[in-house]
């Protein structure tokens, strides 16, 4: 655990008690802080005053005596309006910040020599944290891997000299640690989401940009360029004179910076372009949007001091991502792949560009848009099979376009679609999890769907007595 420095002998309020807020109280706690905390959940409140938290109604308590208000990143801020502790806070006139705030600050405070490397963007960074920290860890560095994928970053261990903590940060987060200035921050990409949040696209990119905006000048900054809003970002950060800044890309040639055409690597950011790699054997990092995510973490490695050699040997034994295009099993020309994680079309269209020859299973409650946007895509689809509350608007928009099945349950989706693909001939053929849906209709999170599409799948082979390698 990372003691949160700072607010010894001091009152901090905090509201959000799931797994971050009750880690957080924990780590404010061996700072010496004075913790009330609250949630709107009973059974939270409860969980937490049975862990010896002082639990209290901050709607009801006079905020005085209160230091600062640590708030969890899935309570609004901002949009659709500020919830009613955020509006007392800001009257209050105490300061609203995230565990996140809380890390950046015990970190630097420390003197450790720690470093920090900072990961966003809206799809691939669970991915790109995972690659890299398996990166620094095969690179000889004690890899530190938390925040909005694993660990809470209060969770992680305290800092030392040979300490890399690469944290994921989402736009919540980042709007919560005002001071956040890591060594190396790593910007992928920006498509709207989570505009209920933020108010526009205009906001959440701007939220997003100000991981970049404290970095001192010997930091760096690696900002995906394949997008408009991240195109923007990377102008106004290379013009501040701050950070050095390393742009990445995928399909085009750049003039400074780290770039991929048909999966070979190039790294422009010495004095002239050298071939660094070749991504396309990599099968954990298949596609182009893996590319990118391999092009940034290359990047952070670059930016660490690691050599090229060590940095493309650690991403031959990456083992990939659970419920991001994950491997499940291969057998009989048939490829099982749980990519649960993809909640959205467009964290959907990079497994359905990655592969041909396509058993799609699709569906869960439906986010703005539907897959009106996956269009271009529908050709490598030998038939969806459809589950969950989206069957419907999505069988309007499959209709005449693609073979479809209702199945409604995921159980009945994965035989049929195995049994589908087991019957065809040809060139490999992928049975696909990659519902561009949240899972909350069926589903506590895409975690639970992922693993249940591993049991389903597993369970299948076994009866028909197959390997499952």
């Amino acid at each position: 655990m990372i003691a949160a420095t700072g607010f010894a002998d001091r009152t901090v309020a905090l509201f959000g008690l799931g797994k971050s807020g009750l880690s957080t109280v924990r780590a404010l706690e061996a700072g010496g802080a004075r913790v009330v905390a609250w949630d709107d959940s009973e059974a939270k409140r409860a969980e937490a005053a049975r862990a010896g938290v002082a639990v209290e109604d901050l709607t009801k308590r006079t905020w005085s005596d209160v230091a600062a208000f640590v708030l969890s990143p899935g309570v609004p801020l901002t949009h659709p309006e500020p919830h009613p502790t955020v509006k007392l806070a800001h009257e209050a006139g105490v300061e609203i910040i995230g565990d996140v705030e809380l890390f950046q600050r015990a970190v630097r405070a420390s003197d450790a020599g720690a470093r920090i490397v900072a990961i966003t963007g809206t799809n691939g960074k669970s991915t790109t944290t995972a690659l890299i920290g398996h990166m620094v860890r095969r690179c000889g560095a004690d890899a530190q891997v938390g925040g909005n994928i694993g660990k809470p970053v209060l969770e992680l261990d305290p800092p030392k000299p040979t300490t890399v903590y690469v944290v994921e940060v989402s736009s919540y987060q980042i709007d919560l640690a005002p001071s956040l200035a890591p060594d190396v921050g790593v910007l992928l990409n920006i498509t709207p989401d989570h505009i209920d949040r933020h108010g526009s696209i205009e906001n959440y990119a701007a939220v997003k940009a100000r991981l970049f905006a404290h970095q001192p000048a010997d930091a760096t900054a690696i900002i995906g360029v394949d997008d408009v809003y991240s195109m923007d970002i990377c102008t106004a950060v290379s013009a501040s004179r701050g950070p050095r800044v390393v742009p990445i890309s995928v399909g085009k040639t750049l003039g400074r910076g780290v770039y991929v055409l048909d999966g070979t690597l190039y790294d422009g950011t010495g004095t002239q372009t050298v071939k660094a790699g070749d991504f396309r054997p990599l099968r954990t990092l298949a596609g182009a949007h893996n590319w990118q995510n391999a092009a940034a973490a290359y990047a952070v490695g670059r930016a660490l001091g690691f050599s090229r050699d060590k940095i493309l040997t650690a991403f031959e034994s990456f083992p990939g991502l659970a419920h991001r295009m994950e491997i499940v099993a291969e057998e009989a020309g048939v490829r099982y792949v749980n990519d649960s994680k993809a909640t959205n079309a467009d964290a959907a269209s990079k497994a359905l560009a990655t592969y041909d020859n396509i058993y799609w299973i699709i569906g869960g409650k439906a986010k703005a848009g539907g897959i009106e946007t996956l269009g271009d895509y529908f050709p490598r689809i030998r038939r969806a099979y459809l589950i969950g509350a989206a069957s419907d608007e999505f069988a309007r928009t499959l209709e005449g376009k693609v073979d479809y099945v209702r199945c409604q349950t995921l159980d009945r989706a994965v035989e049929a679609a195995a049994e589908d693909a087991e019957a065809a001939e040809g060139a490999p053929r992928v049975v696909l999890l990659s519902p561009a849906c949240a899972s909350f209709d069926q589903f506590a999170n895409f975690e639970e769907r992922g693993e249940a599409f591993r049991t389903f799948v597993l369970k299948h082979l076994d009866a028909e007595g197959r390997a499952t390698a």
